[in-house]
């Protein structure tokens, strides 16, 4: 639908996927809808995990500068009418309980690096390259570039990278942080899947706990993270799974968690 695809599998993998390879998987006013319909389906699944690529050789270039130019003097208009609706939905995936892979498999730019970037793990094929690309047109980062790039790589690189707007390739982004595996494009996918099938078979309440407390617990006192981290282990402790793990490692037996 509009360049996007998206299911849930029996596995209850969720994928997403960017399939407007001509227009370099740039979001637009058509794709934007339909991302937006992709993220609120794939979250109402419910996932065990979240997959966001896309076909073609380059992930995604960011905002349709095509659009842009046409907009002219109404430039402005134009950014609120995308990210109105996208920012909703786009926070509720970088905050979805299930962890994310995106699996980025060339070139991505602007709002691509925040889509790239919101991933718990980001896996890059070595023909990877990033490139913010906003202060090279004048403009400002969106969609989450500059908070995941900084939370990544630290606030002064990731305001160099910004500034710049070189094109970074993989084995630099890694280096960085900025990215957490690098593969040879023949490789990404598979690499994906095994990663993707770990992820599956872990307890998803214990996942779902270490990411709130990973990205809530920054902003937090000592105190109120401590009270968070009773509250959350507490929550997991209720569950069969953490009668099955437990049960598990006394045992020396692989866990079978079932998501109750």
């Amino acid at each position: 639908m509009n360049g996007i695809e998206w299911h849930v599998d029996s596995q209850g993998v969720g994928r997403i996927v960017l399939n407007r390879p001509e227009h370099h998987n740039a979001l637009g006013c058509e794709a934007v809808p339909a991302l937006v319909r992709a993220i609120d389906e794939v979250l109402a699944g419910p996932p065990r995990a979240i997959v966001i690529e896309a076909r073609g050789p380059i992930f995604c270039a960011g905002g349709d500068i095509h659009e842009f130019v046409k907009a002219g003097d109404h430039l402005d208009d134009l950014v609120d009418e995308i990210l109105d609706q996208l920012l909703p939905a786009y926070l509720k995936l970088a905050q979805a309980t299930c962890p994310i892979v995106t699996v980025v498999g060339g070139p991505v730019g602007g709002a691509g690096v925040g889509l790239a970037l919101c991933g718990d793990f980001v896996l890059a094929s070595d023909t990877m390259k990033l490139r913010t690309g906003y202060a090279a047109i004048g403009l400002s980062p969106d969609v989450g570039a500059s908070w995941f790039l900084a939370r990544r790589i630290g606030a002064v690189r990731a305001q160099q990278w910004l500034m710049l707007s070189d094109a970074v390739d993989a084995a630099r982004c890694l280096a960085a942080g900025a990215v957490d595996q690098v593969h040879p494009a023949a490789d990404l996918n598979a690499a994906a899947q095994a990663l993707v099938q770990r992820l599956c078979a872990s307890a998803p309440a214990s996942l779902a706990a270490i990411k709130r407390l990973s990205l809530e617990g920054p902003a937090l006192s000592l105190q109120a993270y401590l009270s968070l981290e009773q509250q959350m282990l507490k929550a997991c402790a209720r569950t069969a799974d953490a009668r099955e793990g437990t049960s598990a490692f006394v045992a020396r037996r692989p866990p079978q968690f079932t998501g109750r």
